[in-house]
C-alpha cells in the first residue's frame, strides 16, 4: 500500500514530528550539517540551552535565544497545513511535536501536544504571571516581570523534565492510534523518542530526509521532503 491508501484506510491518525517539519518554514534544526549544533559560539549551543546556563548566565542565554531560537515571522508550510486539514476532516486525532515554534496551531491544528513547550508562552519565575512572545522580542537583556522576577520561556531546557501531563497525553494518543506517522525527526532525543514504542496500530509510517532506526519496523518509509510529501496527500482520498 502507498501513503494515500494507508491514510484512506485509517480513522485515528497521530502525527509525531520534529525539527524537520519546521525547517521548510525557515527554522533551522539542531543536528543537521548546518544546524545549530554545528555552528560556532562562545559556548556550545547544547550548553546554552540548559537549565544551568539559563540560571547562571541568563543574559547570554537570551542573546542566543533571541538570535537563534525565535522566528516570529515563520509561516506554516504544506505539512502543517495538511495536518490541520486531516484533523478538521476527522482523520487525525493529534499532533505530537518536539518543536517549540507554534506553527501547528498557526496552521489550524487544535489538538497539539508540545512535548518541549512553546516560545509563545513565557512566565515569571517569581510570581508565575504569563507573558506572550512579545515580552521577549520587544525587550533587551534579561526580560523581567512587573514584580521584578525573571521571565522564562515555557520551553523544556536540557536538565529539565518533560511535563507529566504531556507525556501521559502523548502515550494515550499513540496507543489509541491506528496509524502513526513519524515525520521530520531523527528520534534522537529522549524521553520523547521513546514514546513511539506505545504504538500498536495498523500502519507505522516514517517520512524523513535521512534514514532513522525506526525505519526497520515501519510499514512505509519515505526519504523525502515532508512538505512535498504532504502536499500530495488528498484529505478526502
Amino acid at each position: 500500500m502507498d501513503l494515500q491508501e494507508m491514510i484512506n484506510d485509517s480513522s485515528r491518525i497521530v502525527f509525531f514530528g520534529g525539527a524537520g517539519v519546521s525547517t521548510e518554514s525557515g527554522i533551522p534544526d539542531f543536528r543537521s550539517a548546518d544546524g545549530l549544533y554545528s555552528q560556532k559560539y562562545k559556548y556550545p549551543p547544547e550548553q546554552i540551552v540548559s537549565h544551568t546556563f539559563f540560571t547562571s548566565k541568563t543574559e547570554e542565554f537570551y542573546e542566543f535565544y533571541r538570535d537563534r531560537m525565535i522566528y516570529p515571522d515563520a509561516k506554516p508550510n504544506a505539512a502543517h497545513l495538511k495536518l490541520a486539514e486531516l484533523e478538521k476532516a476527522g482523520k487525525l486525532s493529534a499532533v505530537i511535536t518536539q518543536n517549540i515554534d507554534g506553527l501547528h496551531q498557526a496552521a489550524g491544528s487544535r489538538n497539539v501536544i508540545e512535548l518541549h513547550g512553546s516560545v509563545h508562552r513565557n512566565f515569571c519565575t517569581r510570581c508565575g504571571k504569563f507573558y506572550p512572545l512579545s515580552a521577549i522580542t520587544k525587550s533587551s537583556g534579561v526580560p523581567r516581570c512587573e514584580c521584578g522576577g525573571i521571565i522564562k520561556p515555557d520551553v523544556v531546557l536540557y536538565e529539565e523534565s518533560l511535563k507529566t501531563e504531556d507525556i501521559e497525553n502523548a502515550v494515550m494518543e499513540i496507543s489509541r492510534a491506528d496509524c502513526l506517522i513519524i515525520g521530520g525527526t531523527s528520534l534522537a532525543v529522549y524521553p520523547a523518542a521513546g514514546l513511539v514504542r506505545y504504538f500498536d496500530g495498523k500502519y507505522l509510517i516514517v517520512i524523513n530526509k535521512s534514514e532513522i532506526h525506526t525505519d526497520k519496523g515501519a510499514d512505509l518509509v519515505i526519504n523525502d521532503s515532508i512538505g512535498k510529501v504532504f502536499a500530495e496527500i488528498s484529505v478526502n482520498g
